[in-house]
């Protein structure tokens, strides 16, 4: 079975004069290619997923046992697309008819209607899209080394923690690393923009930009617009074809959470709890964790769980926990994952650090500042 993701795939398969059994046709519009596939007839197997099918050519791919996906056409997301978000996808009318009327608020709201909750075929299709998504991100992932920056979405684009997550997640991209967060506001927005500005200068001016619009607040509308515009400007900085430096991997789950423009791909969600194991477990390079509440608390504990049932042998990233205050004290979760690790080969990737430069230099085997509060776990005997 081989995935056709594009017309130029498409094209190449019907020249090659190989049989089109077992194809996956994915988000393709094959008006154009109605012609050449009403005379085939080695269709047996082949399946449609979504896009625009005539209806003559889906009468003859059924006729010769095609299997042809349908949509539904109030969705507000194709739920066969083979690419990542981009920003202005999301926020697509954002500035001609306001945030409610983008493709992310429409999804969010059809996320949450409860007149469809429980219908087999839209569970279905957010399944479908789901799965899409993932594979759309493994095919932009590929083999590069990703590092996870997770923190509270709370932090506001004046504070100096917003400032230290930025610099953060610069670091990381400089020393080689693709930075994914969980694709939201506050700390995750920052560690996206730091690892997609190209150059110290533009994030500098980028920073100052955003101060004019601190948070998120009660209007989503003026926060994604700004950044739209300081995205705009540092995307211009950046050199065609670059590698990905940034992916955000939000969820419709949490609607007071949209998403961020930082992004060179935006692997956005129904389910978070997809979301969440599939951003853990394309952290091959490690996880940093920011000062945060609940759902931060929860992401350190499902990769601590990766290392504490990691077979003997494997390689087990570094789980960097940063802000010794907050980890020991207002949030004890340090404690607990001490109390774990003990006596277990997951002791020698455990850190708690103060500082986020120290962090990165964890990450990229490059030193950070001497800091007296560092504390990685002694190792095991």
């Amino acid at each position: 079975m081989r995935e056709i993701e594009t017309l130029a795939a498409l094209d190449a398969a019907l020249a090659s004069g190989s049989s089109l059994r077992g194809l996956r046709l994915q988000d393709l519009d094959l008006d154009e290619r109605a012609a050449a596939l009403l005379r085939r007839t080695d269709l047996d197997g082949l399946v449609v997923l979504g896009g625009h099918v005539p209806r003559t050519v889906e009468q003859h791919l059924r006729a010769n046992g095609a299997v042809v996906f349908p949509t539904d056409p109030h969705a507000p997301v194709d739920p066969y697309r083979a690419t990542l978000y981009a920003p202005d996808e999301l926020y697509a009318g954002l500035q001609d008819v306001g945030y409610a009327a983008t493709p992310d608020a429409r999804a969010y709201r059809w996320s949450q209607d409860a007149a469809v909750a429980h219908d087999a075929f839209v569970t279905l299709l957010r399944a479908v899209h789901d799965d899409s998504i993932s594979d759309a991100l493994t095919d932009v992932l590929r083999d590069a080394p990703v590092v996870g920056v997770m923190g509270g979405h709370a932090l506001r684009r004046d504070e100096e923690g917003y400032a230290h997550a930025v610099r953060l997640g610069r670091s990381l991209a400089e020393g080689g690393l693709v930075v994914a967060t969980g694709g939201g506001p506050g700390a995750m927005e920052a560690a996206n923009l730091g690892a997609f500005a190209a150059d110290a200068a533009s994030l500098t001016t980028a920073l100052d930009r955003l101060r004019a619009v601190p948070d998120v607040g009660t209007d989503i509308g003026e926060w994604a617009a700004l950044a739209l515009e300081v995205r705009a400007s540092l995307a211009a900085g950046r050199a065609p074809g670059d590698r990905p430096r940034s992916i955000g991997i939000p969820t419709w789950f949490y609607g007071h959470e949209p998403p961020n423009v930082f992004c060179d791909g935006i692997a956005k969600y129904f389910s978070n709890a997809i979301r969440e194991d599939g951003l853990l477990s394309r952290c091959t390079a490690g996880v940093v964790v920011l000062e945060g509440a609940a759902g931060t608390v929860q992401e350190v504990f499902q990769a601590a769980t990766r290392l504490y049932y990691t077979a003997p042998g494997q390689p087990l990233p570094h789980l960097v926990l940063v802000g010794r205050r907050h980890w020991t004290e207002a949030v004890p979760v340090w404690p607990a994952l001490t109390a774990l690790a003990a006596g277990r080969p997951m002791a020698r990737s455990i850190h708690l650090v103060d500082d986020a430069a120290e962090a990165a230099g964890l990450l990229t085997d490059r030193p950070g500042p001497p800091s007296r509060s560092r504390r990685p776990f002694p190792a095991s005997p």
